[in-house]
């Protein structure tokens, strides 16, 4: 799958304009300030691909970015800033909720969490969505590279343990800035994606 062949497809907020030509659809959620759009700039090694809000939580849509013809990286928007009001939180979940309705849309998940601290309730929310839609997902746990080398398994263990994680959920330690993890996320990607 050629990384370089991506483009920007659309952004919705209506369900009825999904995209339907059937391509598998990797969608990627996380926190507002959790570095969403640089882990998915690191997998297309791209600097600024998916762009890098200046303020956390301005997104309430979905953005669908096609990869080589072959599957869409899917952009849910991002989640638990405290300054978004209250009618937004409302409308995220609402739009979370019937994105998740048609589960066979989601070929993978990719929830990405602060490897620094423990998961948020939002976090935990996130990961009952992807756990009741029954699809494959793995967790990334980015900012790796701001934590100690003794800090690292304790948190991941933490993040495992908070996000109540199935033992077939795989959880990736990750850098957006150093690539760290990269090479796993994107096996994880080409395996549902039919790509060797």
């Amino acid at each position: 799958m050629n990384l370089q062949k991506a483009e920007f497809l659309t952004s919705i907020t209506d369900l009825n304009k999904l995209p339907g030509d059937g391509l598998p659809q990797i969608a990627f959620s996380g926190k507002s300030n959790v570095g969403k759009s640089s882990v998915i700039n690191r997998v297309l090694n791209r600097k600024n691909f998916a762009r890098v809000g200046e303020t956390p939580g301005k997104t309430v849509h979905i953005n669908f970015f096609r990869i080589d013809d072959r599957a869409y990286f899917v952009d849910l928007p991002g989640y638990g800033y405290a300054k978004v009001p209250k009618a937004e939180k409302e409308r995220w979940g609402r739009l979370m909720e019937a994105y998740f309705a048609v589960p066979e849309r989601i070929d993978l998940g990719v929830l990405i969490v602060d490897a620094r601290h423990k998961p948020t309730a939002d976090d935990v929310t996130m990961a009952e969505y992807f756990k009741s839609s029954g699809r494959p997902f793995v967790v990334v746990a980015n900012k790796l590279d701001k934590l100690k080398k003794t800090e690292v398994e304790p948190n991941l263990a933490l993040i495992r343990q908070t996000l109540a994680l199935p033992e077939n959920v795989r959880l990736i330690p990750f850098s957006a800035e150093k690539g760290t993890g990269r090479d796993e996320l994107l096996r994880e990607i080409f395996a549902v994606c039919g790509v060797s």
